[in-house]
């Protein structure tokens, strides 16, 4: 047998799965209900190495060791021998969202279940495992113990905002359903002292490991089950004047209909399109992580390939094949079901900014914008006009090439009016400010307002051929514009605008070009090709080679190496599954049947051509039908009762883990991308806002040195993290945490300052002092000499004895000194408002009857008692107007 151990991440709850080792295809796995302490876990193992031994009492022949040591479980796959597990032998921490971290998978370690004594072996295993293994868990593999990844910032903040009448109802329900020991113990609670936790079904279409959970989900407990997105997630810090402000970039790749560049085009028979991913940007607070009493602000938009029927012969070899279109489709039925998806997740309005060329010699790419045209203009018949798809046509390439257009200036301008009509999530109500000093622009936003602040309604969704370089750069341009509502909103700036050149945008660009080069290398096999840099045409000569090498690496990728790629995925995504006697994954001439499953079996039920939508969708427009309180959603939530000191809804010992010995050089917060140390300048002493518009040879990536410096930054920022903790003396084989309850709602508001220390060896210092040191002469305006003189150095230690002298709480040694001790020392009068001022005690000034009045009248004013002008008042009004605009 093996025995998987599991333990919250204190080490103090434990749970235990045994693993049947003698069934040579079938997967036995027995969940042993009961919830261990270390204690018991230790004497557990310990009974099962006694027992296991040879000879009772010999040490040598141990019948327990510890196979592997793990963070989580990925899931169990069989290909035609017996079962494998698949577990996380390395993790990094990449973001942190409310104290809740997010991992990327490192390395990966796979395990043939069954024992040798009963192996059957099979000639084309060892070729099916080379094939999964291809698919490279350590490239861009996300998890988290505590924080729904395939769900959006405002589903699971939504979800908590659930009222809690519904709440009791359903914890009674799960009470009756259960038949778990440790699903009740939180329950037998006095009134009032309980917490509900929340957990929610993930999103199947964003989990990539769902297959790999599939034997196993019915058999064992919740927190076991890791579910794993594919696609980017990278965080930086914004210092706003020491405010730590954190920018993520969550992107989730659809695992519907997934694969490689010119293999996965257009959409399935089932709506799902290729190349679909979900971008959202999330920005809070750091100094308060809690859910409930922090800021927290996010803005989802979308990519994917054109919903038709369309492909690209690669047999051709041509650089650009030709698109083709498979099938008529004069009902819109495949768009239908892409649209009815995105109205269930997102609400309307549904606006599609089609990036693809208008104009060609040689008809190619507007095959696509004909036929996407044709299909919005049937389905918005039937759709209520409030509610109609929004479709924006716009020829990028065309813009890029005129030079009397600037791309990003047209762009901004579609982006303004795209966030106005979604508008943005944030969890808290508009602040005061924006009533005192309202903006025009904020005036318009669209979206939802509730009481607790703003929800996202609608979504955008930018398309090219590829969706990749044309896409990346539409989307940031959006991203940027709601990144200044997000800002405006938690009330960090003043207006809702974010200028080019800034140290904030420039962090932002950094992060969407990260996130462009990822999504391309996983799709295209190769980097972006053009970045915001080349439409702002400011990237230099050098780039353009970087640009031919990016367009040939893509194509060899394309041409050679896709194929096996694509193979890789259906095998992980369990899209083809091994059958004896049935032709192998190789064999194939084509995945066209096991992506489309209409070609294998007629489908029992036929979709209106009219109501193409989902019962039920319409009726709650313009709000997602996924966040609705309704029967149908709350089946989907698991609620779950605590007691309110219970530990495993403790966030600050979860957080900031004060059982562990801890260093700054593995605090996450000191490692990611900050906007002071690598963006604002360090020659200029001026101006330390992020908001300043910067030239371009005085920001901080220039003072950081040439291109492998900066290199080096992104790379350190890609792979920022803490260390994994090193492992505890018990065979503890997956720290699975049973923080199941997702987040609480009576979380404590707790305080998390990120402090500016970095501590490193001697070798970094010298580095360090090389970028961050200034000369006074830029900083104060004047050269210090090098040596004080003499007299300087003696008056100088003469002020210290005489401060010490001061500050020294016996008063006998004052009294003891006369006048004539102190004739040669030089009288330093104390300059302070404050007639008595030291260390130990203080006098505060006195005030003059007029500045008290003055004081009065202020508070008045701000009550809205506003005093009589007086003739004097007058006077000094009408000077000002004089000097200010005559």
């Amino acid at each position: 047998r093996y025995f998987l151990v599991g333990s919250n991440p204190a080490e103090t709850k434990y749970r235990v799965l045994k693993i049947d080792r003698t069934e040579p295809k079938d997967l036995v796995i027995i969940d042993d209900k009961h919830v261990y302490t270390q204690q018991e876990v230790r004497e557990l193992l310990g009974r099962l190495d006694l027992g296991n031994r040879t000879k009772i009492g010999q040490k040598g022949s141990s019948g327990l060791s510890r196979a592997v040591s793990a963070f989580g479980v990925v899931g169990f796959v069989r290909f035609l021998e017996g079962y494998y597990i698949v577990l996380i032998t390395k993790r990094r921490k990449m973001a942190d969202i409310g104290g809740h971290a997010i991992y990327k998978i490192e390395d990966t370690n796979m395990i043939y279940i069954p024992n040798d004594s009963v192996r059957v072996t099979h000639p084309d295993e060892a070729r099916y495992l080379r094939v999964f293994q291809n698919v490279d868990l350590s490239s861009n593999f996300y998890f988290s113990y505590s924080y729904d990844l395939s769900h959006s910032l405002q589903y699971n903040l939504t979800v908590l905002r659930m009222p809690l009448e519904t709440l009791k109802t359903e914890t009674t329900q799960t009470r009756q359903e259960s038949f778990d020991i440790f699903e009740d113990e939180g329950l037998a609670t006095q009134a009032g002292s309980g917490v509900f936790g929340i957990c929610s079904k993930p999103y199947e279409k964003y989990v990539w490991n769902g297959k790999l959970l599939e034997a196993v989900k019915n058999t064992v407990h919740r927190d076991w089950l890791l579910h794993i997105i594919h696609g980017f997630c990278g965080q930086s810090k914004l210092s706003i004047y020491g405010r730590p402000i954190y920018v993520t970039l969550i992107a989730r790749r659809s695992s519907k209909f997934a694969g490689t560049r010119f293999l996965k085009r257009g959409a399935n028979c089932e709506g799902d399109v290729a190349n679909e991913v979900e971008t959202e940007q999330i920005l809070y607070d750091a100094s308060v992580m809690s859910f409930s009493a922090g800021s927290y602000s996010s803005y989802v938009q979308v990519r994917g390939s054109v919903p038709l029927y369309w492909s690209q012969d690669i047999s051709t070899m041509m650089p650009k094949p030709p698109i083709t279109l498979d099938q008529a489709d004069p009902y819109a039925h495949v768009a239908a079901l892409h649209f009815d998806q995105m109205l269930q997740r997102f609400g309307s309005p549904i606006i599609i900014l089609n990036l693809v060329k208008e104009r060609e010699k040689r008809k190619h790419e507007r095959i696509l914008s004909e036929e996407l045209v044709a299909a919005v203009t049937y389905l918005n018949q039937f759709l209520p006009p409030e509610h109609a798809i929004i479709y924006i046509p716009w020829d990028m390439a065309k813009y890029t090439k005129s030079k009397l257009c600037n791309v990003l200036d047209r762009l901004n301008v579609i982006a303004e009016s795209v966030v106005k009509k979604t508008g943005f999530f944030v969890n808290r109500p508009d602040s005061y400010c924006s009533i005192l000093r309202p903006d025009e622009k904020w005036n318009e936003l669209g979206g939802y307002v509730v009481p607790t602040g703003r929800l996202q309604t609608g979504v955008l969704r930018t398309n090219c051929v590829d969706c990749l370089d044309r896409t990346n750069t539409a989307q940031f341009m959006v991203g940027k514009c709601a990144l200044a509502y997000q800002l405006y909103s938690l009330g960090l700036i003043d207006k809702p605008n974010l200028q080019f050149d800034t140290d904030a945008v420039r962090l932002f660009e950094e992060l969407y070009e990260d996130h462009g080069d990822t999504l391309s290398l996983q799709y295209g096999g190769s980097q972006l090709v053009h970045r915001v840099k080349t439409y702002r045409k400011i990237a230099p000569w050098t780039q353009h080679s970087k640009d031919i090498m990016q367009t040939l690496s893509r194509y060899y990728s394309n041409a050679f190496s896709d194929a096996d790629r694509q193979e890789s995925i259906n095998l992980f995504l369990g899209v083809f599954k091994p059958t004896e006697g049935k032709p192998h994954l190789w064999e194939l001439p084509t995945d066209f049947y096991l992506h489309h499953k209409n070609t294998l079996s007629l489908l029992q039920t036929r979709r209106s051509y009219t109501y193409w939508w989902t019962t039920g969708v319409l009726k709650h427009l313009p709000l997602p039908f996924d966040e609705v309180i309704c029967a149908e959603n709350r089946r989907k939530l698991i609620v779950k009762k605590f007691h309110k000191y219970e530990e495993e809804i403790d966030i600050h010992n979860e957080f900031f883990r004060p059982y562990e010995l801890s260093c700054f050089d593995e605090t996450f917060c000191l490692a990611m991308t900050n906007s002071t140390r690598d963006f604002m300048p360090k020659n200029v002493g001026i101006d330390p806002s992020p908001f300043t518009v910067r030239k371009p040879d005085e920001t901080g990536k220039s003072v950081l040195g040439n291109k492998s410096n900066r290199e080096e930054a992104v790379l350190q920022r890609k792979t920022a993290a803490s260390a994994p903790p090193p492992p505890s003396e018990e065979a503890v084989s997956s720290s699975s945490e049973d923080d199941s309850g997702t987040d609480k709602e009576d979380e404590g508001t707790v305080s998390q300052r990120s402090t500016p220390v970095k501590v490193t060896d001697t070798g970094d210092n010298a580095k360090i002092t090389e970028t961050v040191a200034q000369s006074t002469k830029d900083v104060y305006g004047v050269n210090l000499s090098d040596v004080p003189s003499e007299d300087d150095l003696t008056i100088y230690a003469r002020f210290v004895q005489l401060g010490q002298s001061q500050h020294k709480p016996d008063k006998s040694s004052q009294q003891f000194c006369s006048k004539h001790h102190l004739d040669k020392v030089i009288n330093l009068i104390p300059i302070s408002s404050f007639s008595q001022d030291n260390i130990y005690e203080v006098q505060p000034p006195r005030v003059d009857r007029k500045s008290i009045e003055i004081f009065h009248a202020q508070i008045q004013a701000g009550r809205g008692n506003m005093q009589p002008l007086g003739k004097d008042d007058f006077l000094m009004y009408r000077e000002y107007i004089r000097n200010r605009y005559m």
